[in-house]
């Protein structure tokens, strides 16, 4: 091997040379990002399949937009951004979420769901991908990328309190969840 393909390029290197066209500079990045986005594909998605037409929608979107990026905050970060909303644009496609009315809302309880804060991510990750897509869309967005219920709300086109509806939902059906595995597992299994 010569030097050069010893080389590792800086993030800048790196972006400028996938603006130029550079094959090889896009094949470093997508191999450098690609296990970390594939992770938001498939949280978003649940399954194999989607996960990874998601992945490569979202680099294809990735690649297209570079020049877009300005430096303001970290590539990755900005890279994230473009794949969660790609799955979301993929979620809206394939779901559609009704809105609550604000007397629906009340009924829902989120009382006694502090225990979904102690599981293993691992755990969290297994329950998750059995939910519903809404509720797995919300909760994701919500509990794992941060976004607010004003947030969820506009990417998702339904209201705030659609969003902290189907966030209630999930979180009561992966209670449920969680009791079931503690009952069938036993105590031992899983630390709380």
């Amino acid at each position: 091997m010569n030097e050069q393909s010893n080389h590792i390029p800086s993030e800048t290197d790196l972006i400028k040379g996938c603006i130029d066209g550079n094959r090889q500079m896009q094949e470093i990045l997508y191999k450098k990002f690609s296990p970390k986005m594939y992770g938001v594909c498939l949280r978003y998605s649940g399954n194999v399949d989607d996960a990874n037409d998601l992945l490569q929608e979202g680099f294809i979107k990735v690649f297209k937009n570079l020049l877009k990026f300005r430096g303001d905050g970290s590539f990755e970060g900005w890279m994230r951004r473009i794949f969660v909303n790609t799955s979301i644009e993929h979620f809206r496609k394939k779901v559609k979420l009704y809105n609550v009315t604000e007397v629906q809302e009340n009924t829902i309880e989120d009382s006694d769901l502090n225990i979904l804060d102690t599981l293993a991510e691992k755990d969290i990750i297994i329950l998750v991908n059995e939910l519903s897509p809404g509720y797995k869309t919300v909760f994701n967005m919500h509990v794992i990328e941060g976004y607010s219920h004003k947030e969820i709300a506009g990417m998702l086109g339904i209201t705030e309190g659609t969003s902290k509806s189907q966030l209630a939902r999930a979180k009561g059906v992966l209670k449920k969840s969680l009791e079931k595995m503690i009952n069938k597992a036993g105590n031992d299994t899983i630390n709380i």
